[in-house]
């Protein structure tokens, strides 16, 4: 008779680690798109408002985050395109391509934080508005969109900080095609007149009518 018990069977010591690498994996893709996706949205947005006094009358400018600043933008598109390529690479290379993901983040919340505070591109347009080069914008405000993108950069920064914590146990692109050292398994032959024979070809995928 058969000995059943209610205890239940220990867990492998690979579990663990396996069930983290998943885990991770999935939030640092939904970090990085998203972080991505954030901060391109938010570089399209109004950043500043601000006014111009032109001929004795007072008109508004704005500025967007493109005029600001393109760094955020180009970090996110950076960000984004390591995160995919975290999967093409391994060991050494997956670290670079994972500590390149996370300094675009870094580099994406710096600029868009400094961008917050930005007059420049008001400046700008206010000193080609007047035909003076010396004149500056007035009544300067800004809006919460920089704050927006930092975010953003932050997402990003996450993405890149699981991919260095557990890069490792993430899986890569599948190597089927990719030559290896390993001597391929002859097919072994088929005796059609040996029924035992036609059942192990079935049981290891093989097509015992091929021959």
């Amino acid at each position: 008779m058969e000995y059943v018990t209610a205890v239940p069977h220990p867990r492998t010591p690979a579990a663990g680690p396996a069930r983290a690498g998943r885990r991770s994996l999935a939030v640092a893709l939904l970090c990085g798109a998203l972080g991505a996706a954030v901060a391109l949205l938010a570089t399209r947005q109004e950043w500043a408002e601000g006014t111009a006094t032109v001929a004795g009358g007072a008109f508004t400018l704005t500025a967007k985050g493109s005029d600001v600043t393109g760094v955020p933008a180009s970090l996110a598109i950076v960000g984004l395109a390591a995160l995919v390529a975290v999967f093409a690479v391994r060991r050494a290379g997956r670290f670079a391509v994972a500590a390149l993901l996370a300094l675009s983040g870094a580099g994406t919340v710096a600029a868009a934080l400094a961008g917050a505070s930005d007059s420049s591109a008001l400046d700008d347009q206010a000193a080609k508005a007047a035909g003076d080069t010396s004149a500056t914008v007035d009544a300067l405000s800004h809006t919460a969109w920089p704050y927006v993108a930092a975010v953003g950069g932050a997402l990003l920064l996450l993405a890149g900080l699981l991919a260095l914590r557990y890069g490792r146990q993430w899986p890569a692109m599948s190597g089927r095609y990719e030559r290896s050292g390993a001597p391929r398994r002859r097919p072994q032959t088929v005796d059609p007149d040996r029924p035992e024979d036609l059942w192990k070809a079935i049981d290891r995928g093989e097509d015992p009518t091929s021959a």
